[in-house]
Order: C-alpha cells, then sequence, then structure tokens
C-alpha cells in the first residue's frame, strides 16, 4: 500500500512540521514500498540495512532539536551506484568491481548534512555506458508504463525509484544523455546541470572531462531546490521572462515513430500556448558534435577510467559494454588532438545558434524500443537514443527534461530545453512553466 502522504518536498516539509509523521515512518513506508516491487522492477541494487537507515532518521531527529536548519530533513533518495557512500559497496552495475567506500561522494554529503536519508543504491547500465538500462546483471529496469519498453538508462534505477515514488529524488550521472533519456521515459524531471555545479569527486568515471552528477526529481521545482543544495556553486538567479526563442531542430528525427512525432507536434502547441517563440535551427553542428563521442577518442577516455580492471577482469563485464570501451584502445594520442580541434572548431558554429535563440527544444529522445528490440540490436538502437543528447557534455551545455505529453500508445513522452553554460536557472524556469502548462493541457484532454 503506497505511502498515505506525498514524497515531494513541501509536502513532506508540511507532514513533519505538523509532527503527524517522522522521518523513521518514511524509512519504514520506503522501504515496504522497495520490497514490493522489487520482483518486478530491479531498481535497486543495494538497500541499506534498517537499523541504519533508523539511526539516521533518529541522527537528523536530534540535529533538528537542537535547532539546527536542515533544508532536506527526513527526505528519502537514491544515488545511483557508481556514486560512493562510506562503509557501502559501490559496484557501478559489475559486480567483479565491487569495492566499500572509504569516503561519501561530495554531492551525497551535501544532501546529508542538509538533513536528506540515502535509502540505498540504484540499478544502472554498467559503468554508465548505455541510454537504454537493460545493460546490468542486476537486471533490466522495465519502463513503469509498460514492462515492455527500455526504462531508459543508464541512470534506470533512479529513474525508475523516482517514478515509482519509492523516493523523493535520486541521483544520477549523465555523460552522453544518461540523465535526461530515463526521465522522459519514465515521466519525470532530469536535470543536467552545467559541469561546474556539482562536483564529481567520489563519482566513478565513465569520461573524466565529460561526466556531470544529475538530479531526477518529480518536479521541476523540487530538482532546483535540491540542485541548490547539491551544487558547489549555486545557479545565478534571472528575472522572470514572459518570452523564450526556442529553436527547434531542422533535421527532426524520429526513427520512423508516428507516435513520438504526434507528440513533439503537441509539445510545440504547449511551447507556444506559453510564450516560446519557436525557431527553426540548422542541427547539423550538434549532429556533428555528437558523433565525436562514440566514434571519435573519448570512447578512449572510458577505457582509461578503468584500465586496470579492464586488463586484468574484462571477462567479467557486459559482452556489449565490453565491446564498447575496448574499442577506445584503437585511438591514437594524434587521434585525441585532432578531435580536440574539431570540436573546438564546432564549438564555435554552434555558439553561433545562441544569437538566435535563447534555448533549444528538443524531443528528449526520438523514439522508444522494446527491451527484446534493444537486446537483438544494442548498439544502433542506443546510438538512435543519443540523436537529441549525445552533443550536450561536449559542448558543456545545461539541460533539463521535463514531461510533456503522452503518446497515442499510453506512453510517456519527454522534451528537454538546452541552453549554455549557467543558464540554468533560466531553463529551470522555463521548465516548471512548460511543465505546468503540459499538465494542465493533459488533464483538460481526459476531463
Amino acid at each position: 500500500m503506497p505511502p498515505p502522504y506525498s514524497l515531494g518536498l513541501m509536502s513532506l516539509a508540511r507532514a513533519y512540521a505538523s509532527r503527524g509523521l517522522t522521518p523513521a515512518r518514511v524509512v519504514d513506508h520506503v522501504l515496504a514500498e522497495i520490497a514490493r516491487s522489487a520482483a518486478a522492477n530491479p531498481a535497486w541494487i543495494h538497500v541499506f540495512a534498517r537499523e541504519a537507515l533508523l539511526e539516521r532518521a533518529a541522527e537528523i531527529g536530534r540535529a533538528r532539536a537542537r535547532g539546527e536548519r536542515l533544508p532536506l530533513y527526513g527526505v528519502p533518495f537514491a544515488v545511483k551506484d557508481n556514486i560512493d557512500v562510506a562503509r557501502e559497496p559501490t559496484t557501478a552495475a559489475c559486480p567483479a568491481f565491487r569495492y566499500v567506500a572509504r569516503e561519501t561522494a561530495e554531492v551525497v554529503k551535501r544532501l546529508e548534512t542538509a538533513g536528506a536519508i540515502c535509502i540505498g543504491k540504484t540499478n544502472m547500465d554498467q559503468f554508465a555506458t548505455g541510454l537504454v538500462g537493460t545493460r546490468s546483471p542486476y537486471g533490466a529496469c522495465v519502463n513503469p508504463y509498460d514492462a515492455r519498453y527500455i526504462a531508459g538508462g543508464s541512470s534506470s534505477g533512479s529513474a525508475v525509484a523516482v517514478a515509482l515514488g519509492q523516493v523523493s529524488f535520486a541521483l544520477g550521472t549523465d555523460t552522453a544523455g544518461s540523465g535526461r533519456v530515463p526521465a522522459g521515459f519514465c515521466n519525470i524531471v532530469g536535470v543536467k546541470p552545467t559541469r561546474a555545479l556539482v562536483g564529481t569527486r567520489g563519482v566513478v568515471p565513465a569520461c573524466r572531462s565529460l561526466d556531470c552528477v544529475s538530479i531526477f526529481a518529480q518536479t521541476v521545482e523540487d530538482a532546483t531546490a535540491v540542485l541548490a543544495t547539491a551544487g558547489s556553486v549555486r545557479p545565478e538567479h534571472v528575472e522572470g521572462r514572459t518570452a523564450l526563442r526556442c529553436g527547434v531542430p531542422s533535421q527532426l528525427e524520429f526513427f520512423g515513430d508516428a507516435h513520438a512525432e504526434r507528440a513533439f507536434d503537441r509539445a510545440l502547441e504547449t511551447l507556444r500556448s506559453i510564450g516560446g517563440d519557436v525557431v527553426e535551427v540548422d542541427f547539423e553542428p550538434f549532429l556533428a558534435t555528437a558523433r565525436l563521442l562514440y566514434e571519435g577518442p573519448w570512447v578512449a577516455e572510458r577505457l582509461a577510467a578503468i584500465r586496470s580492471f579492464f586488463d586484468k577482469s574484462s571477462a567479467d563485464m557486459d559482452p556489449v559494454v565490453r565491446q564498447i570501451i575496448g574499442g577506445g584502445a584503437r585511438f591514437s594520442a594524434v587521434d585525441v588532438f585532432e578531435a580536440q580541434a574539431e570540436l573546438e572548431r564546432l564549438a564555435g558554429v554552434c555558439a553561433r545558434v545562441w544569437d538566435g535563440v535563447d534555448a533549444l527544444f528538443v524531443p528528449t529522445t526520438g523514439t522508444i524500443y522494446r527491451i527484446d528490440e534493444v537486446r537483438a540490436d544494442p548498439i544502433r538502437l542506443n546510438s538512435n537514443l543519443g540523436y537529441y543528447t549525445n552533443f550536450v557534455n561536449l559542448l558543456d551545455l545545461a539541460a533539463i527534461a521535463v514531461p510533456a505529453t503522452f503518446r497515442d500508445d499510453g506512453l510517456p513522452f519527454g522534451v528537454t530545453f538546452i541552453a549554455p553554460a549557467f543558464e540554468d536557472a533560466l531553463l529551470a524556469q522555463w521548465g516548471s512553466r512548460f511543465s505546468a502548462r503540459a499538465a494542465s493541457r493533459a488533464s483538460a484532454t481526459r476531463a
């Protein structure tokens, strides 16, 4: 039975303030919800011991009684299992890689200092290599709306845990879209902040130069509040704007998925209804940038991150992940410098787009796939899912993925606002405005 209260930050704070709810009671409700759905959807790799969680609940209760300021008091959250929590195992979804962390990742420390309760570690595509959520020996996470379909990756478990209402928010990571694709598929919000805002100390690297810690939540407001606490640098405040110039690619791609195409048309209507001025932009420079991520030497950075483990234990890895990461060995130092020069050239071309638009507005993905489809064709279909995501980290852009509508087949459809670095607050404003309007349109449609 679902908890008799909401895990939204404001709702939870009110429930605690009324003294009708305690963190210990929330912990037990969360653990019960996780146990109830574990067999149907393997979102978790490691849930912390109840005794430890109850002690944590008592600890923050004592801190509050002393008058400490705890903006996330008693808020349950999850972390992707490539993010360290002291004295708990980290696997990156590879049992042979498992180690017990000595220290807690900086981002988790900040959240715990604010009073949040980390419940455990979530499932993921192994070594954060994938956008599908199926490359894990702990099981493939399934879409909460239709178990035949993928939940998206690599931060699949974090997204599912939020979508199922098991935690208030969850941390993922994002290198190629892993903090956005699962949000789109699970009908939740996914924030990929500017890289400088949130530290990655204590995170198992995928591509160290590109990795970001991402945030999943049910609402933009909750995700923004978490970002303000988690970040070592706060997003700059911006004044509210009644209009936004939104660049929509002239090269829209839906991979033959008519449901997705119609859903994006509806999303554009919603955007226009809140003051979004749609401007067609040439997407080719962004696509060319995206191709560098896996066709260029950045895949070698994935190999460098786990080179000693790979050399000794690659046989223990997921075969698809092993193939992708092992492919990094083919690149030379010359390839790296040539690719960096090409990225610099493309970044200059892409930067000119911002002269005419304030943000890009794109489908979070152009389509969605069934689990059996991904297993039959894992590389090509995964690549398709990165069409609107793979360039973002290479260009150090900020992005927020928000629910937009439901497709005609009943699956969620999400969109993403993308803007230059440090425009995170602007994206949050417009993501919130869009989400509110999209929700009201959906309610009116279903009434």
